[in-house]
C-alpha cells in the first residue's frame, strides 16, 4: 500500500485531515474538562419532617438539609471550618455558598448520612469530594442527634427514623426549583458513616429487629455500640425504659418497617454501627451493590460485630479493612487544638490519606454502580 502524501493542494485529503484535527482537539478538550475537578457549591434548606417532632429538643417538625454540587467556574469557595476562626476544631474543606450550578446537565445523586452526634458539615470532606467529581450530594442533619442542636433521647434512640430523613431530603430536592432540574433520579446512591452506615443499609433494604439489639447489648454491655457514647452517654437501662414509654410505643411498633428508598441503586458504607439491630434475613435480601469500608482499630463500632457481619450476609458485597484506622478517622481532619485535646482526633494513621483512599474507593464504586456518563 502506497503512503498518501498530505498536501494543501489536495483538497479532499486536506479537508479530511482538518476534520481529524478538529475532532482530536474536541476530544482532548472534553477529556481535559472531565479531568479537572469542579468548584463546589453549597446550599441549605429547612423542610418539614413529621418524625422530627419526637427527636428535636424544641419538638419542631423541621429538618435541615445541606446540598453540595458542581458549581460554575470562578465560584468563590469559603472555608467550612468548624470552631473558632483562629483555631478551628475541624477542617472539612470548602464550598461556595449558593453558587450557580456548573451547567444544566442532570447528575447522579448521593444521599449522605452523618454519624451519631455528627453533622452534615463534619462529613463535608467526603461530600464535597464527590461534588468535585460531578455528583450532587444531599445531606441532612439528623434531628436530635447532631452537634448543632441539643441531643435528645429521641434523637439518639429512635435511630430507625434516620432513613426517613434521607427520604424527606431527597423529596425536598426533587421539588426545589433550583435543584430538581439538575438531579438524575435514575442514578441515586447512598453513603453514611457509623450510625449513618446503619442508615445507608436501612435505605438499601435492611430492616430493624429492636429486640435483637437489646438482647445483644444486654449480653455484651462493653461492646462499642452498646457502651455509653462519648457524644451523649445513655445506659442500657435508660434505653430499655425509654422504649416502654406510652408516647414512644407506637414508634417502637414501627421499628421493623420497610425503610428502603426505591431510587437508591448502590450503597457505600463507612464504619457502620448498629448492625446488630438488623434482621439477618433482610441483610441477605439486599439486592443493590454494597461496598463497606472499616478500620481494623475501630473500638467504637468494632468490625467484628458490625461491618464484618453485614459483609458476610449481603450477597456480592465487598469489604475493605484499613490497617491502624480508628472509628473517628472517618470524621473530618482536626485542627491543632483538637488534635491535642480531643480523643476523636487521635489517629494512628494519617487521616488525610485515609480520607483520600476512602474517596477514591467511593468514586470507583459509584462510577461503576451508577454508570456515570
Amino acid at each position: 500500500m502506497n503512503a498518501i502524501k498530505i498536501s494543501p493542494h489536495h483538497p479532499k485529503i486536506s479537508h479530511s485531515f482538518i476534520k481529524i484535527i478538529v475532532f482530536s482537539l474536541f476530544l482532548f478538550l472534553f477529556i481535559l474538562k472531565e479531568a479537572i475537578a469542579f468548584p463546589v457549591g453549597e446550599r441549605h434548606f429547612v423542610v418539614t419532617e413529621v418524625s422530627a417532632e419526637k427527636r428535636n429538643a424544641d419538638h419542631q417538625d423541621k429538618l435541615r438539609i445541606t446540598i453540595w454540587y458542581p458549581a460554575l467556574n470562578g465560584s468563590h469557595e469559603q472555608s467550612l471550618d468548624i470552631g473558632p476562626v483562629s483555631d478551628p476544631r475541624f477542617k472539612p474543606g470548602s464550598a461556595a455558598p449558593d453558587a450557580p450550578f456548573f451547567d444544566t446537565q442532570r447528575r447522579p445523586v448521593i444521599l449522605l448520612s452523618h454519624g451519631f452526634g455528627g453533622s452534615a458539615r463534619i462529613m463535608a470532606w467526603f461530600g464535597t469530594a464527590l461534588a468535585r467529581e460531578g455528583y450532587i450530594v444531599i445531606a441532612p442533619d439528623h434531628p436530635g442527634n447532631n452537634s448543632l442542636d441539643p441531643m435528645t433521647l429521641g434523637g439518639a434512640l429512635l435511630f430507625w427514623k434516620r432513613p426517613e430523613d434521607l427520604a424527606t431530603a431527597l423529596h425536598a430536592a426533587e421539588t426545589e426549583p433550583l435543584i430538581r432540574e439538575h438531579l438524575d433520579l435514575s442514578r441515586v446512591g447512598v453513603s453514611g458513616f457509623s450510625a449513618g452506615g446503619f442508615t445507608s443499609l436501612s435505605v438499601a433494604g435492611a430492616r430493624v429487629d429492636l429486640s435483637k439489639l437489646l438482647a445483644f447489648c444486654k449480653a455484651h454491655p462493653a461492646d462499642g455500640v452498646c457502651a455509653p457514647q462519648k457524644e451523649f452517654p445513655i445506659s442500657y437501662e435508660t434505653s430499655a425504659s425509654f422504649f416502654k414509654k406510652p408516647e414512644i410505643i407506637s414508634d417502637v411498633s414501627l421499628a421493623d418497617g420497610d425503610m428502603q428508598i426505591p431510587e437508591v441503586k448502590a450503597a457505600f458504607v463507612m464504619a457502620p454501627a448498629l448492625v446488630q439491630s438488623f434482621n439477618q434475613i433482610s441483610l441477605r435480601q439486599i439486592k443493590i451493590p454494597v461496598t463497606i469500608i472499616a478500620g481494623d482499630s475501630d473500638i467504637t463500632a468494632p468490625p467484628s460485630t458490625n461491618a464484618d457481619i453485614a459483609a458476610s450476609l449481603i450477597s456480592g458485597s465487598q469489604i475493605y479493612h484499613l490497617p491502624k484506622v480508628t472509628h473517628y478517622d472517618f470524621l473530618s481532619e482536626c485542627g491543632p487544638y483538637a488534635i491535642t485535646h480531643l480523643d476523636i482526633c487521635h489517629s494512628l494513621q494519617n487521616r488525610r490519606k485515609t480520607h483520600q483512599y476512602t474517596i477514591d474507593l467511593a468514586l470507583r464504586f459509584f462510577h461503576k454502580a451508577l454508570t456515570v456518563r
